[in-house]
């Protein structure tokens, strides 16, 4: 059995749902496949595939799998790849996974440092990883405290540095992803930011309170909506082995429940979803994501009847 045989059989094991447009992909340029839909950036003027591509699953990967793996996400119509410096060695994966596509993609990297210095040098090291002149949008990674916040726009702060490569053609459009509703606000009010990566979780949204506000206050700005964490469930309990690898958390293994919960997510102004790093939850996400329909009020009301109790990953 070689290894698209094994991911197909693997997938097919998972309660039978229709992922025809993965087992129709065969090798690279074979066939046409049907592409995902693509939707509008905030303001901007970019279209994205409404799943996007989490770096993160190129990790570890040996080169020819990782190529073969960028190649055919592009074949079904990925144009939204996202990496960051914390994902171990994937920059240095992406870089020649993405080379014959980068002038037809958009491409987004991040920075953990909140000082102008660390920020300007991680971003010249991102851009000489990942064989690209500049990014298409870059973004504070992971904005948790009001702290981070006020470092990264203060005094010799990492905005500093973002604003001059902008001037410098290094980058397009300035964003950030957040894990903290309190951050994430925070960050809004004191920048005209293109674009916002945050949790947008059905879980977390009924059970947590978490998501509504910065949804909201997303879209009054008109930033693009970028969301993480469509298909995660809930934490791994206490002293119980991580199911996946790549994942930190439960994903929703339930076929009917993780179609409702990207609906959910692709329902809220959001351009696209990044689903788990994990090769299994990716096909699935952007199999459902082709025959994507607005999720109903009635759909909503029996989960959230079906999830009732459910611990949240995140809650407000």
């Amino acid at each position: 059995m070689d290894r698209r045989q094994f991911i197909e059989t693997s997938l097919l094991g998972g309660a039978g749902f229709a992922l025809l447009s993965y087992f129709n992909c065969g090798p690279k340029n074979q066939q046409t496949v049907a592409p995902l839909p693509k939707r509008k950036l905030g303001r901007t003027n970019e279209q994205l595939s409404i799943i996007g591509f989490g770096g993160i699953l190129v990790r570890n990967m040996e080169q020819p799998v990782a190529n073969d793996l960028v190649a055919r996400a592009y074949d079904h119509g990925v144009n939204y790849f996202d990496i960051a410096p914390s994902y171990g060695n994937a920059q240095q994966q992406l870089g020649p996974a993405l080379r014959p596509y980068r002038d037809k993609c958009f491409l987004a990297c991040k920075t953990l440092a909140r000082s102008r210095d660390g920020a300007e040098r991680e971003l010249h090291e991102s851009l000489k990883i990942l064989e690209t002149d500049y990014f298409d949008l870059y973004q504070l990674h992971a904005l948790t405290t009001p702290d981070d916040v006020e470092q990264a726009f203060g005094p010799d702060g990492a905005m500093e540095a973002f604003l001059k490569a902008r001037q410098e053609g290094k980058l397009r459009f300035i964003g950030f992803s957040a894990h903290s509703e309190t951050a994430a606000l925070m960050a809004m009010e004191r920048f005209a930011f293109d674009t916002v990566l945050f949790p947008i979780n059905f879980v977390c949204w009924f059970n947590g309170n978490f998501g509504p506000k910065v949804v909201a206050a997303a879209s009054e700005k008109g930033m693009g909506i970028l969301a993480l964490k469509a298909l995660a469930f809930g934490p791994v309990p206490e002293g119980t082995k991580k199911p996946y690898p790549k994942l930190w958390y439960i994903p929703v293994e339930d076929m009917e429940f993780a179609n409702l919960a990207l609906r959910f997510t692709l329902s809220q102004g959001t351009t696209a979803a990044i689903p788990p790093g994990d090769e299994t939850f990716f096909w699935r996400a952007v199999s459902m994501a082709k025959a994507f329909q607005p999720i109903t009020e009635q759909e909503i009301a029996t989960w959230k009847q079906k999830i009732h109790g459910a611990a949240p990953l995140f809650k407000s």
